[in-house]
């Protein structure tokens, strides 16, 4: 979004266009409606802007569910932005340690500052391009005086230090701008990581960053939190001062749906020792392995290692965990397609989901190449054992709660 379709879209006429529209989702529907708005009179800033922000309504309910609906985006804002659900929690953690006021430095939409706000704190927030702060205002204007944007860097806008402040860092990690970006290299972050882990060490501070980042990197005395939602590892976090937690350096969230669960450690987790395939294949959720977990979670379901360099586990007791998606082993074979074709015509499998580590393989060619006739359903698991490439054929466990 340019600046220009910014203005004619925060009018009476614009918003009011933008709320009759309702959210686009179907992309063959935005040349006629264009059409429709361009007969109308309506100018080209304003259909342009009416139209982007219809569709980035409807792609906002997946981070944001119905209060997308009365929100604006850039589409790399969204793209950027943290998930309300994950947000909310960020806010409690600041609650919990007794903050009172937090600067947003690299608002974005404001993505997280609504969820500040919306636990009752006290947020000043500034974004350095002007469209997306312009727009996170928008957003925030419901919490009136408890909510305040402003144009700006990080550096020019750190407030001063004192009781119940803090502060919440999402170093931006992609080039500037509102449209087309691209991601940058650690060393391009903005504001840089060196002043931003300068500032963490002396107040209280949250810092968004993407999960892959370079552990050697991190602050030694932060707890970092590694955060999944539904599946997908979507941050890592540090987190210093009051806010980080006693005797904990790593951590990994997992959340699915309203619910969730967390391991703590001081440290890194000592690795479980290898064992041969027993009864029982189990997959680490993205979060555990990230967080170097894994070693706990398998003491804690009796198992061991697949093999050392893949995060599998493997067990004969029937025991299952948050932090992990479970399988019940039918039988294995050599990872090759006959063998494998031959192992499903036998078991009557029609439907089968397809999971590999270790292995060089495209799940949904690699389907097409089967030959799936029955009525049963099963998990077939592409790994590495040893030198060995092999199939395991198994049945979901039902998740643990």
């Amino acid at each position: 979004m340019e600046m220009s379709e910014l203005r004619a879209l925060l009018t009476p006429e614009g918003l009011a266009l933008l709320d009759d529209l309702g959210p686009v989702t179907e992309v063959a529907d935005v040349t006629r409606i264009v059409s429709r708005l361009r007969a109308a009179g309506h100018s080209p800033d304003l259909v342009s802007a009416v139209v982007g922000q219809a569709r980035l309504r409807a792609k906002g309910r997946a981070k944001f569910g119905e209060f997308a609906e009365r929100m604006l985006f850039t589409r790399a804002g969204l793209e950027q932005a943290t998930r309300l659900g994950v947000a909310a929690r960020h806010a409690q953690r600041f609650r919990r340690a007794g903050v009172t006021a937090v600067a947003d430095l690299g608002c974005g939409i404001g993505g997280d500052a609504l969820a500040l706000a919306g636990a009752g704190l006290d947020v000043r927030a500034v974004d350095a391009d002007e469209v997306t702060a312009a727009i996170a205002a928008y957003n925030l204007a419901p919490f009136g005086d408890s909510a305040h944007v402003r144009h700006g860097t990080a550096e020019e806008n750190l407030p001063i230090a004192g009781d119940g402040r803090a502060v919440w860092m999402d170093p931006a990690r992609r080039t500037s701008g509102h449209s087309e970006t691209r991601r940058v290299t650690a060393d391009d972050y903005s504001p840089s990581l060196d002043w931003a882990f300068a500032v963490a060490a002396e107040r209280p501070t949250g810092i968004k960053l993407g999960p892959g980042h370079d552990r050697d990197a991190l602050p030694a005395d932060a707890e970092a939190q590694w955060v999944s939602a539904d599946g997908s590892v979507v941050e890592l976090v540090l987190w210093t001062g009051e806010l980080a937690r006693e005797g904990v350096r790593r951590a990994a969230l997992v959340i699915r749906g309203e619910r969730s669960h967390e391991l703590t450690a001081g440290a890194d987790a000592d690795d479980a020792p290898e064992r041969t395939l027993g009864a029982f294949l189990h997959e680490p959720d993205g979060a555990v392995i990230r967080s170097r977990l894994i070693g706990d979670v398998a003491r804690s379901l009796e198992a061991g290692m697949l093999d050392r360099r893949i995060a599998y586990l493997t067990s004969d007791a029937a025991l299952t965990s948050p932090f992990v998606q479970s399988f019940r082993v039918r039988e294995t074979m050599p990872a090759n397609l006959k063998a494998i074709s031959a192992v499903l015509r036998a078991n009557d499998i029609g439907t089968v989901e397809i999971k590999k580590r270790g292995m060089d393989v495209d799940p949904a060619a690699f389907r097409k190449k089967l030959s799936l006739r029955g009525d049963a359903s099963a998990t077939l698991i592409l790994t590495r054992i040893g030198d060995q490439r092999r199939a395991i054929l198994a049945d979901r466990v039902p998740a643990a709660d």
